[in-house]
């Protein structure tokens, strides 16, 4: 047993039957689908780019773990949930059973009390599968995270315990139309009700993943002056007076999890559900952005190895001329590249994750360094993949690495654009100077 996970009692197997719950009720796997997904999982346990080193052996278990979820339980189906835009949502509570929705919370409130790079190990093995869901599944344990840390006893053991199963699906909700790398000029507006005990919410939010499906939206709205000061944090539940959504935003890639618009017409907000104190909800974003940055680099490094793994055994079996493509050297110092630039990745990925565990005062400007380059080098990958596979790398299905291509495109954007990583790496490198 996992002891990170045997600390919630959480456990999982392959279903019989290769059957799997949906949210339109209960269909079975076909064979040919599930031996794809075992072959893909091999294909990873097997690589010459092996992704365990530097794991302890819980860490390695873990592994093994989330990828055979993965394989069996995401690869077989992601195809369908991309061209039908489905939230998987019956997955995505599964994978709550093993503790993936509340990896960074206290095991108190339902989480399992793990690491940064432990987190970093399980959504590179998911992301192989589906780096959408994964995706989202990221953004769920940033609030889940950030309300374990910011949040008060009495709201932790109110909110988390939903959060945590899946029970209920969170946002964050940080971004506006008018205030995107610029986010400490949002103008959404919270202000006090004369009695003192709601905030009246107004304003909106743009790219919310998760839109109109939440349970729970994280918001950090204005409760006082100008800058970063005057932003709070409000947790605001579905169904409350006043919260309504936009239509759902047509979208390059990213299609299995939904995404829209939020808006707040004299949104009534109890004060109980106001997370910390007055003016500290820019700074409780930020913190959560720091981890969130490496979740969503590692979704880039999960799809880039898929990617990899893909172009690999194409060129081996992909004939031209009258020799396989892996025979021609440049095919192969190509190869050699992604392997290179796969490894470095995950290796600033992991070493960012371990500065954050640790409070290292360096930590922001490693993770910035970190999504930069993995989500750069993640889209190369998965692109260079696409161009390597030729035609075939072009059409949609199971073996090509189109989807990928789409889905890790906004990773270069998304949780701060690689230019505002750019920032502040700088920022950091000529404060030391000065």
């Amino acid at each position: 047993m996992l002891t990170r996970l045997a600390r919630r009692g959480a456990t999982w197997a392959p279903r019989e039957g290769g059957r799997l719950l949906s949210g339109s009720g209960t269909r079975t796997l076909p064979l040919q689908r599930l031996q794809h997904a075992a072959a893909f999982s091999d294909a990873a346990r097997s690589s010459v780019l092996d992704n365990g080193h530097g794991l302890d052996e819980d860490q390695i278990m873990l592994q093994d773990t989330a990828r055979s979820f993965a394989a069996q339980e995401m690869t077989p189906f992601a195809e369908d949930w991309d061209r039908e835009k489905t939230l998987p949502e019956d997955v995505l509570r599964h994978a709550a059973q093993l503790g993936f929705a509340g990896i960074f919370v206290d095991p108190e409130v339902g989480g399992c009390g793990m690491s940064r790079l432990d987190g970093s190990v399980i959504f590179e093995e998911l992301a192989y599968a589906c780096p959408s869901t994964t995706a989202y599944l990221t953004i769920h344990n940033m609030v889940t995270r950030m309300i374990d840390q910011f949040a008060s006893d009495e709201q932790r053991q109110r909110l988390l315990p939903d959060l945590c199963s899946m029970d209920k699906f969170a946002s964050y909700c940080l971004t506006e139309s008018g205030s995107g790398s610029d986010a400490s000029s949002l103008s959404t507006k919270a202000e006090l009700s004369e009695d003192g005990t709601e905030y009246i919410l107004n304003g909106s939010k743009a790219f919310i993943s998760g839109g109109g499906r939440s349970d729970l939206y994280l918001v950090m709205a204005r409760t006082g002056g100008q800058g970063p000061r005057g932003i709070s944090c409000l947790a605001v539940e579905k169904g409350t007076p006043g919260l309504s959504f936009g239509a759902q935003e047509r979208k390059l890639g990213w299609n299995s999890q939904p995404t829209c618009q939020v808006f707040f017409d004299d949104c009534r907000v109890p004060v109980e559900n106001r997370i910390g104190e007055e003016g500290h909800g820019f700074k409780f974003a930020m913190a959560g952005l720091d981890g969130g940055r490496l979740s969503i680099a590692t979704c880039s490094i999960g799809a880039a190895k898929r990617c990899f793994d893909l172009t690999r055994e194409y060129v081996a079996s992909r004939k031209q001329f009258g020799k396989s493509l892996s025979e021609n050297q440049s095919i192969q110092f190509k190869l050699a590249d992604m392997a290179t630039d796969l490894h470095a990745a995950r290796l600033m990925v992991r070493n960012a994750a371990q500065m954050l565990d640790a409070k290292d005062p360096h930590a922001t400007a490693f993770c910035a360094m970190a999504k930069r380059f993995a989500t750069d080098a993640g889209f190369r990958i998965c692109n260079e993949a696409l161009q390597m596979h030729g035609g075939y790398g072009y059409l949609q299905g199971n073996n090509s690495p189109e989807r990928y291509v789409r889905d890790v495109r906004v990773h270069q954007i998304l949780e701060g654009t690689n230019e505002i990583m750019r920032h502040i790496v700088a920022r950091n490198i000529l404060q030391l100077q000065s």
